[in-house]
């Protein structure tokens, strides 16, 4: 059975992500490095790792059940 992640923690996805989004700039005259790039990449999967682990907390102390 292969293992399966969320879209979002995907570096495939915000590496495209980001590209798209530095072909945009470019038409905007903004110039983004691929060096640039890959760490936008970088920061944006730690901040989604940051978050989920924040929602995650979040929804067990407003959680109503007992984990069992």
């Amino acid at each position: 059975m292969p293992d399966y992640k969320p879209w979002y923690t995907s570096k495939t996805i915000w590496g495209s992500i980001v590209a798209i989004a530095a072909v945009v700039a470019s038409f905007l005259g903004v110039c983004i490095s691929e060096q640039s790039q890959a760490e936008i990449v970088e920061v944006t999967l730690q901040i989604v790792g940051v978050a989920g682990s924040l929602f995650a907390v979040l929804g067990r102390l407003n959680a109503t059940s007992v984990i069992e």
